[in-house]
């Protein structure tokens, strides 16, 4: 037998991993990552792979299930690559999710200063935005494949398969986003397969039907945008056919798109038919959300992050505030009455286009926005024009803060950091440099996605003494 292929027998899932993954530890702490394993479980495992500190493999037994369990709202569970966690209770989703909290950062303060993570009122159709790949080759089901249908239709939509970038699960119903998104989806693909409409196939690069994105609010506003592979006089067809089905949409948007990934924010998306943008509210502000607009997918919970980040900052009414990162410029705004002004810098130009606009609606005066990369406009130029901030509030994506950002941070004597993140790994390594001048003070993880291993986590910094 390979040095990489063991059986490990009757061992017990322990925690959760990353990526849907569960972490098993046999009696001589010999540590195996698994799939579909719940804490508590009994499980014989077959290894396939050897990592420097523990193995991959699968479970091929269960001897005892754990009391964590539950059975899978979702027909796809297993196959599809989100959601991996709809067979654990969501209570203990969040208790682990918070223990992933206070381990991660247990080197750099004291377990009593991380907060009871916040939890969902509504664990599914909590999403506002939801993105679907068409494929000419859908994945078959054992069902499917052992059947003796002569033809199987292949052409579908939905998610890829965790780890594979060409399979996609055609999805029939989706939990995550309120209708009527599955209808709009399903309606999609019957009026194109029964016009003999093409789908993407992302080996061979060809296809008319590549994507669909569909947006909405907690106004009940939607948006469709699709993705098409090249020109095509079917394009209107199928828009035509959208709007006349689903006069509820207020933005129906279209691109062209013919590079190798499916992202958006390099191309020119045209309007096909009703505004540009949908309107979000928080706190009596309203929001234009376009078709590149960054926007936290879980509004409920936005809402509970934002008075966070507001009773962390603690503001009187006389302080600068610099929101790095500031996207569409929510935070800026939610917290601009009781601040005497916040600067916002973004990188993407039309978020900033978007965030002024608002202001303006919203009525907002003490609010400006820098646009440009942050490592470059972030300088002491930069502060220098605005003023030494009295509050710096960070909000980075998934790789968190370039080095040279905090680096600029660590020169300045601002009295309170509030770092808001979606990836805590990075966050931790950005709060080791940031040590050298500050000490955390509280943490608070918000779990803004139920059944998957992400947790949002908000950090509060004070200068030392």
């Amino acid at each position: 037998m390979s040095k990489k292929i063991k059986i490990f027998n009757s061992v017990e899932i322990i925690d959760i991993g990353s990526k849907g993954q569960s972490i098993a530890k046999n009696s001589e702490g010999i540590v195996i990552m698994v799939k579909n394993g719940v804490p508590g479980d009994i499980v014989d495992i077959k290894t396939y792979k050897k990592k420097k500190k523990y193995f991959l493999g699968n479970i091929i037994k269960y001897h005892f299930f754990s009391k964590f369990r539950v059975d899978a709202k979702c027909e796809h569970f297993g196959t599809c690559g989100g959601c991996k966690w709809q067979n654990m209770n969501y209570d203990s989703q969040t208790y682990f999710k918070e223990n992933k909290i206070r381990y991660l950062f247990k080197n750099l303060c004291n377990d009593t200063i991380v907060n009871p993570i916040i939890k969902c009122k509504e664990d599914y159709y909590y999403r506002n935005k939801l993105e679907f790949s068409f494929t000419e080759n859908r994945w078959l089901t054992n069902k499917e494949i052992n059947s003796n249908e002569k033809r199987i239709e292949r052409r579908g939509i939905g998610f890829h398969i965790s780890g594979m970038w060409d399979k996609v699960v055609d999805i029939n119903n989706c939990h995550l986003q309120t209708d009527p998104s599955n209808k709009i989806r399903l309606s999609i693909k019957e009026f194109a397969i029964k016009n003999d409409f093409s789908f993407y196939n992302s080996r061979l690069k060809k296809g008319l039907l590549r994507n669909l994105i569909i947006r909405n609010t907690s106004l009940d506003e939607f948006m469709v945008i699709i993705q098409f592979f090249e020109k095509s006089e079917k394009i209107m067809l199928l828009l035509n056919y959208i709007k006349i089905s689903f006069p509820e949409i207020k933005s129906i948007q279209y691109v062209i798109n013919d590079k190798e990934n499916d992202s958006i924010y390099d191309r020119d998306i045209k309007l096909f038919y009703g505004e540009k943008y949908i309107t979000e509210i928080i706190d009596n502000l309203k929001f234009k959300i376009y078709p590149k607009s960054f926007f936290q997918t879980n509004i409920n919970q936005t809402i509970n992050l934002y008075e966070i980040v507001k009773n962390f900052a603690r503001l009187n009414g006389n302080e600068i505030v610099y929101d790095l990162y500031s996207g569409l410029g929510t935070i800026s705004q939610f917290i601009s009455k009781n601040a005497k002004k916040v600067i916002g810098i973004e990188t993407i130009e039309e978020a900033v286009k978007s965030a002024k606009e608002s202001t303006i609606k919203n009525k907002i005066t003490n609010v400006e926005f820098e646009v440009g990369d942050m490592k470059k406009i972030f300088t002491s130029k930069f502060i220098k024009k605005y003023g030494n901030p009295d509050l710096i509030i960070t909000d980075p994506p998934r790789d968190g803060m370039h080095k040279d950002v905090v680096k600029e941070i660590l020169k300045l004597d601002t009295n309170i950091i509030i770092y808001v993140s979606c990836n805590p790994s990075t966050q931790l390594r950005d709060l080791e440099k940031l040590q050298e001048k500050y000490t955390i003070k509280k943490i608070q993880p918000v779990d803004m996605f139920p059944h998957t291993d992400h947790v949002e986590n908000v950090v509060l910094l004070e200068i030392n003494n």
